[in-house]
């Protein structure tokens, strides 16, 4: 492909102008099975070449390995990337079905100040609460990472898998950038309630999985056999026994399109989530994630790809026939709560 950049897109009315497309980080040291160290590193490079410039991490993948793996290329980089982090979720290493959640202002204090030294930064660009811990009101989490910004630690604030009503909470507090949540052909919940609030308040969208979770590239035929022991998808509904069959099935529409556009399956899933910027009226920077440069580049190409309003109707029923949740416990997502 040729080297011209992808568009930008400001982060909402507050946040940052950035790549229209971001990279999701999290495969580079956790939850989709072994990874290629110094492939992981090409990937960075030849992201930022292509004008990626939102980088997202968390402390919880890797239980903080992921921050520290991207700290030398942030460092190196550091007037050119916009970094992104997440704080509220853990996983225990013994049991990695089960999630804890704390929002309380003490470990949040506690949070930003060990990913600030993990990703060997002076300030955080995007700092997300990851979850939402319901007993502990959210206008005191935002309140605490209101302060982190007027203390210089952290640049814009965002939520992820947060309700309608608790963003419009979280913003009256302090102008949220952006709210993260799961969004693709497969996962179309967040519309309907989620995205007309964030259009309302001038926030962004940063849909996470825009591929869900690899399934939208129409690489599995049979997850069971095909994906690692210690790949994290097994626990997922989606890609389990029938349902990984019928969701396979689901596909064809997507492959259609695909061959229309002379593109793959990927690139008009992610055309797509990038197209849903222009329908519901508010900015959308998908954050799909890969560990290959050749992958970056073929997800970058997906920018260029404009979806006619028949091909649109094509894939619009997708959604309504996957078979499975987006997780075993939806507690934890907007759609549970909504």
């Amino acid at each position: 492909m040729t080297d011209s950049r992808i568009p930008t897109a400001r982060l909402g009315d507050t946040g940052p102008e950035v790549g229209v497309q971001g990279l999701g980080c999290m495969g580079m040291s956790f939850a989709y099975g072994p990874s290629d160290a110094k492939e992981s590193r090409a990937t960075l490079e030849r992201s930022l070449e292509l004008g990626v410039t939102l980088y997202d991490t968390a402390d919880a993948y890797g239980m903080g390995e992921n921050e520290k793996f991207l700290a030398p290329f942030f460092k190196a980089n550091r007037d050119q990337v916009v970094v992104a982090t997440k704080f509220a979720l853990s996983i225990p290493p013994e049991d990695p079905t089960r999630r804890i959640i704390r929002n309380d202002p003490p470990y949040i204090r506690q949070a930003v100040e060990a990913s600030l030294r993990r990703l060997d930064v002076d300030v955080i660009d995007l700092y997300y609460m990851h979850r939402r811990d319901v007993a502990v009101p959210i206008e005191e989490s935002v309140g605490t990472m209101a302060e982190l910004v007027r203390e210089g630690k952290v640049k814009h604030l965002g939520l992820s898998e947060v309700t309608a009503d608790e963003l419009r909470a979280a913003h009256a507090v302090h102008p949220i950038a952006a709210v993260q949540s799961e969004w693709s052909l497969f996962s179309r919940d967040i519309e309907s309630h989620v995205v007309p609030a964030a259009r309302e308040l001038g926030v962004a969208l940063v849909p996470y999985s825009p591929l869900g979770r690899g399934f939208l590239t129409g690489s599995f035929t049979d997850p069971d056999k095909e994906l690692t022991a210690d790949d994290f998808r097994r626990q997922q509904p989606r890609f389990t026994g029938e349902n990984a069959a019928a969701n396979a099935a689901l596909l064809e529409p997507v492959r259609a399109v695909a061959q229309a556009h002379g593109a793959s399956p990927a690139q008009v899933a992610l055309a797509w989530v990038q197209q849903q910027a222009a329908v519901h009226g508010l900015p959308v920077v998908p954050i799909p994630g890969t560990r290959k440069p050749g992958r970056v580049e073929e997800n970058a190409r997906a920018a260029t790809i404009e979806l006619t309003e028949d091909e649109l109707s094509l894939l619009e029923p997708i959604a309504a026939k996957v078979a499975g949740d987006r997780y075993a416990d939806m507690t934890f997502t907007s759609a549970g709560r909504e």
